[in-house]
């Protein structure tokens, strides 16, 4: 459980005081007990160079909070975020915000991940080749062309013109196997060298999870320089840090990168006059070997294990026949490879492909789960490592600095252990700071009675009937959050037949998640349905959301292969891995979707929980523990009862 908090120091208290410099600078700045606790907590891990886990739950301003101390301490800070768009927020509001009202000279960097930056390399082969793929792009790759031209940085969030989701950001950025290096010709003015070099000059740099992993601990072109020279390193959103740290501790490869770094040989070999043909053969006899292997299994979505997937007939010669086509196309590539920076590139690549696909074949490796994936027309295969913690552990047993891990959601009721364990945190202090939010004026929490049981098959349609029912009451403004694609879509098509529902109905997937938001928050009385990219990171303030509905309790899906393997671990130590990881996990991510409701001292609405064994199972009672501490109703006229007192006391005010 959480420690008794350090009293306050006089520098803190003077900084959050109701007349400190936040509150001079600040528009609407108000300190709040939690935050200033929180603030001196960060404070005393950076002056200790200690490990500081600190969940502070909705509403605590936990981003001041590790701010100021992380700008009065006058060191390098590393600060890693869950997104790009928390990136964003940080580098263009947060930041500057309390940066300027502490008066500290502070530099600031924000570094993205490579496909984030236009690569001028790819940017002038694409309009030589005019390789696009539809009409619409045209206009796009201009405008790309004319920011690129006169923006210094390159990131292309900057660029409104194009969409963030357009295809053609694929062919005017880099990856890590297909960028050139110090041997492109661009490399003086490439805009991800630039960024990289800002980073290291900075006081501050915000980063995300994903290049914290793989760029600067793989010591990615020079971005390793930046964790050696940082006193400080703060992971914001620490909850989503085991699944990316088992990601980068893993490796996988699909076959649709396979064919494009195919694709990518062919296109250099037109450049030097396609006069290779044994080349151009290698490159085109992956696609249909690739094809192959796919045709083998089974629906998009689907996850199986390494033996389950050569247990399939046919499935171990397929396989073998890709490793034998991208391995003659390795070999074919390294004869030819001194022609061209381009083609000695491709053949790196293809080298490294060839190997992870042999050790995948081969399933060697100790401590890993061996895995693979279908897409619509790809196959990607994974290793996962079966732990992160004691690779987590080599990473914070490096020079001296302090690292500080926070979100609202890191525990299960106070208990941590799970965290703490996934990422091998054996010394770390642990702080909890409950949300100043009044859950008792402000929500309620509903269990629909009379629900089937969740594993039946009318259970989907009983949950979208709950919705149907509520919606009049809540006068739309909900969000319907579902644990699976498919329990959307049947949502979806319920509400949209003519008759369901007089209000809008916005589904994840029709358009971009941002785009969708303000779709909801212009309308006011939308309904959105989403599935678990729903779950955290949405931030909807105010009337227009009065309801979230999540449709069943979020245990991990039965067929992910690393969490079976995990959950076997357990019980081979003689842990229940029910009890120890599972329901853990679930609590997380339930007060993730419950934390969507209130977000602001004047909010107000209803949590509804459709699954019927969050009151009728032994393990119900942790999961509600876990919850924000809303009044539990179990009639419909109890919602309709806390919506009419919400509107008569909007009428008097």
């Amino acid at each position: 459980m959480a420690e008794a908090g350090a009293a306050i120091s006089a520098e803190i208290a003077a900084v959050f005081a109701a007349g400190g410099s936040l509150a001079r600078r600040i528009h609407g700045f108000n300190a709040r007990t939690q935050q200033v606790e929180m603030a001196q907590a960060v404070m005393d891990t950076i002056d200790d160079h200690g490990l500081l886990v600190a969940e502070a739950e909705t509403g605590t301003g936990k981003t001041f909070a590790y701010l100021v101390p992380a700008l009065l301490s006058g060191g390098k800070v590393i600060v890693s975020t869950g997104t790009r768009a928390l990136q964003d927020q940080l580098y263009q509001r947060d930041l500057p915000a309390v940066r300027d009202a502490l008066g500290r000279p502070v530099t600031v960097a924000l570094l993205k991940g490579r496909s984030n930056y236009v690569c001028h390399h790819h940017l002038k082969r694409t309009l030589s080749e005019g390789l696009l793929d539809f009409a619409e792009q045209v206009p796009q790759l201009k405008a790309i062309e004319r920011f690129a031209a006169r923006n210094a940085s390159g990131d292309r969030a900057l660029l409104a013109e194009v969409p963030e989701d357009a295809p053609v950001w694929q062919k005017v950025t880099s990856t890590r196997e297909n960028c050139l290096g110090s041997r492109c010709d661009d490399h003086d003015r490439c805009f991800v060298l630039n960024a990289r070099r800002n980073a290291l000059k900075a006081d501050v740099v915000v980063v995300n999870h994903h290049l914290f992993f793989a760029d600067i601990l793989l010591k990615d072109e020079g971005g390793g320089e930046l964790l050696p020279a940082c006193n400080t390193v703060i992971f914001d959103e620490a909850h989503q840090l085991p699944e990316t740290a088992t990601l980068f501790f893993g490796a996988n490869r699909s076959t649709a990168q396979l064919l494009e770094a195919a694709r990518e040989v062919r296109a250099e070999l037109r450049v030097l006059g396609d006069d290779d043909p044994a080349l151009k053969a290698a490159s085109l006899a992956l696609e249909p070997a690739s094809k192959a292997v796919r045709r083998l299994l089974g629906e998009a979505g689907q996850r199986l294990t390494r033996a389950q997937a050569l247990d399939i007939d046919g499935f171990a010669a397929a396989l073998h026949a890709l490793l034998d086509a991208q391995q003659a196309l390795a070999d074919r590539l390294a004869l030819v490879a001194g022609r061209s920076e381009v083609l000695a590139r491709c053949s790196e690549t293809a080298w490294a492909a060839a190997t992870e696909l042999e050790t995948w074949r081969a399933g060697q490796g100790t401590e890993q789960v061996f895995w693979l994936e279908c897409a619509t027309q790809s196959v990607r295969l994974h290793r996962s490592p079966l732990s992160v913690a004691p690779l987590m552990s080599q990473t914070l047993q490096g020079n001296p600095r302090a690292w500080v891990f926070t979100s609202a959601t890191l525990s299960a009721a106070g208990d941590f252990s799970l965290f703490r364990e996934q990422m091998g945190l054996v010394d770390a202090v642990e702080r909890h700071w409950d949300s100043p939010f009044d859950y008792a004026r402000q929500a309620r929490l509903y269990v629909p009675p009379g629900l089937p049981e969740p594993a039946s098959r009318e259970y989907n349609a009983a949950v979208i009937d709950t919705l149907r029912e509520l919606l009049p009451v809540s006068r739309g403004r909900a969000f319907g959050l579902f644990t699976s694609l498919r329990a959307l879509r049947e949502a979806a098509a319920a509400l949209r037949k003519p008759g369901a529902t007089p209000y809008p109905v916005l589904v994840q997937g029709e358009a971009p998640r941002h785009e969708l938001l303000e779709r909801f928050k212009q309308h006011g009385n939308a309904v959105l349905l989403g599935s678990m990219s729903f779950w955290e990171g949405v931030d909807v303030r105010g009337e227009a959301l009065s309801l979230v509905l999540i449709d069943r309790l979020p245990f991990a899906p039965p067929d992910d292969p690393v969490l079976a393997a995990r959950l076997e671990q357990i019980r081979q130590s003689g842990g229940n891995p029910f009890n120890d990881c599972q329901v853990p996990q679930a609590a997380i991510l339930l007060r993730q979707g419950a934390g969507r409701l209130i977000r602001d001292a004047c909010d107000s609405g209803v949590l509804v929980i459709c699954d019927p064994r969050l009151l009728g199972k032994p393990y119900g009672r942790r999961l509600r523990e876990a919850l924000p501490p809303m009044p539990l109703v179990r009639a419909i006229d109890d919602v309709r009862q806390f919506f009419a007192a919400l509107d008569s006391s909007a009428q008097g005010a």
